[in-house]
């Protein structure tokens, strides 16, 4: 083996092995937003500042068209059939999908991100928006989840957050609150926000 293959497989050997929160300043794009999870530390006009889980911090601005939705505490017995709902899961070996999270969204805001895609809480992590088709198991926590061309099948931990997502507003962006902020890059580095979840009365965004 050449040393310049060794050097670039060792090098993306190293990145395999990255923790997951040593991803969490800037990570991994998903689609064309990059996401980023932390706490509000300041908003002045259009501009917020955001602190994220390694200590960073993030300037954003926030176009009046920017979708603002608020993550309120929920429990297992929110997710019903026909909810619309949306799930970070971990891919097993085997292929079964595991929820990190699970976000019951209001109706006002159903159809919101349908699909099936990679997402960036560690590696092999997707993220499922749909409609509960039905539990599955005598537990109820294996979900059919439905969207216009497939359906995943995931199972939920009794332990997994579960929070209900809503419409929010620019009144929901107060300092201390946590959020997760979905921005795009221009190509001088400034990022604007596309949509951002942020949590009301101490919630924490799982997703």
């Amino acid at each position: 083996m050449v040393p310049t293959r060794r050097v670039a497989l060792a090098a993306l050997a190293a990145l395999a092995l990255m923790p997951a929160r040593a991803q969490q300043t800037r990570a991994q794009q998903t689609g064309l937003v990059t996401h980023f999870r932390g706490t509000i530390d300041s908003v002045s006009g259009r501009t917020l500042q955001l602190i994220t889980l390694s200590g960073a911090k993030v300037t954003v601005t926030l176009p009046a068209g920017a979708r603002i939705e608020v993550a309120t505490a929920g429990s297992l017995s929110d997710i019903k059939p026909g909810s619309f709902i949306g799930s970070a899961a971990r891919t097993l070996p085997d292929g079964t999908l595991v929820a990190l999270e699970v976000h019951v969204f209001s109706e006002a805001l159903r159809g919101t991100g349908a699909g099936h895609r990679a997402w960036d809480l560690g590696p092999e992590t997707t993220m499922t928006n749909g409609t509960v088709g039905s539990a599955v198991g005598t537990s109820g926590r294996r979900l059919t989840i439905d969207y216009p061309d497939g359906r995943q099948t995931i199972t939920v931990p009794p332990d997994v957050p579960v929070v209900l997502t809503s419409k929010g507003s620019w009144s929901d962006l107060k300092p201390g609150a946590a959020a997760v902020v979905a921005a795009s890059e221009a190509s001088d580095g400034a990022l604007t926000v596309v949509y951002m979840t942020v949590g009301r009365n101490g919630v924490h965004p799982p997703m």
